[in-house]
């Protein structure tokens, strides 16, 4: 079992990575509540039919009075109006201050269940059980939680970290295939930020991390989490280096609120939103062309993505009320180097209009 400390103050937590680990969830949690009973699953129906029975049969044998709650599946779930549905039905099956809440779904269901963790009886206790990779390698751990308005993505939220992050490899394996690799564009992301070698490996050993093959899928998943673990570590609040993992985002969620979160899946709008930096870095001088090609190059390997047919006028309007967005100036993380970001005030409107006319051309 690989373990990674998420140094947070004034609670720090683990990260606990190994594959059939879902079969071992109740005694972990035994230990680390060995006085609580009471523990709420929010999952989503396609979830719960895969994988509820194993983690209702790990929980009740060490103790655990279980109760699952569904919420709807996907991102346009990701409301205000679902997390009060979700707090409706805590009072309803008398959950208290003690309960603790597990989160066992993709990062919609983290975000959410985090969320709604956080506000109940004014905070209460939180597990990430995450199934997707997009949860696996990111959304579960860094305490970011967080709903959607109409206006743009997480732009209502708290930092509520949770108490630990069980990371099951195995829970991949039927993952869609299109889900799977919407969540490969995330892990691809750490290596362009701070992990060249995790980058390499994608372009060296891309069909096997295709193919699922456990030891690939595990390499990438550690090494995505230990940058995470590390950059939280030192920047809980995104005051400063946290806002590196925002690389693709800011784009990609204004193409996420643009088409109402019904087109893309969220990795598949950071794909496009890390071509853009990539053509917005090397326009502007801060990223040699050749190595802006390589990094597009090996982004558009991973699999097709859905239709790029967002005008730069929409997306503009958008990138004004991103939550990346100070003083009305709109921030990018922009490579310089394969494992080297940098966050970027002043990036002309014109080189952002002419990225998102390229991703438009791109996308015919």
């Amino acid at each position: 079992m690989t373990q990674i400390k998420v140094a947070v103050e004034p609670q720090p937590y683990d990260v606990l990575i190994q594959s059939g680990l879902i079969e071992h969830a109740g005694n972990r949690l035994r230990t680390l509540f060995p006085e609580r009973t009471a523990c709420f699953v929010v999952t989503a129906a396609p979830i719960r039919r895969k994988w509820g029975t194993k983690l209702t049969s790990s929980l009740t044998r060490n103790g655990w009075q279980v109760k699952m709650i569904e919420m709807p599946d996907g991102e346009r779930h990701k409301r205000m109006a679902t997390v009060e549905a979700l707090a409706e039905k805590l009072v309803a099956l008398r959950a208290d201050r003690n309960a603790v809440l597990i989160a066992l779904g993709g990062g919609v269901v983290g975000d959410v269940t985090g969320f709604l963790a956080s506000v109940y009886m004014r905070g209460i206790d939180v597990v990430q059980i995450p199934t997707t990779v997009v949860a696996q390698v990111d959304a579960s751990i860094g305490g970011k939680t967080g709903v959607n308005l109409k206006a743009g993505k997480n732009l209502v939220g708290t930092f509520h970290q949770p108490r630990v992050v069980l990371i099951d490899p195995s829970l991949l394996s039927t993952l869609p295939e299109r889900e799977f690799r919407s969540g490969l564009y995330e892990a691809l992301k750490c290596g362009v930020i701070g992990k060249p070698e995790l980058f390499q490996r994608f372009e060296e050993r891309r069909h096997s991390i295709l193919k699922r093959d456990p030891a690939e899928l595990e390499y990438l998943i550690t090494e995505s989490v230990r940058l995470k673990a590390d950059i939280v570590s030192g920047d809980e609040r995104e005051t400063g280096l946290r806002r590196v993992l925002n690389f693709g985002h800011t784009i990609g969620h204004a193409l996420e609120a643009e088409t109402k979160y019904r087109r893309f899946l969220h990795g598949e709008a950071v794909a496009w939103g890390m071509i853009a930096a990539c053509d917005i870095a090397a326009e502007i001088g801060k990223l040699p062309v050749e190595l802006s090609r390589r990094i597009q190059t090996t982004v558009q390997q991973l699999g097709s993505l859905p239709k790029f047919d967002s005008s730069a006028d929409r997306i503009m309007r958008l990138l004004g009320s991103d939550k990346k967005t100070t003083n009305g100036v709109v921030h990018f993380v922009l490579p310089r180097a394969i494992g080297e970001v940098e966050v970027v005030k002043d990036v002309p409107k014109a080189a952002i209009i002419r990225s998102i006319q390229k991703l438009r051309a791109q996308s015919r």
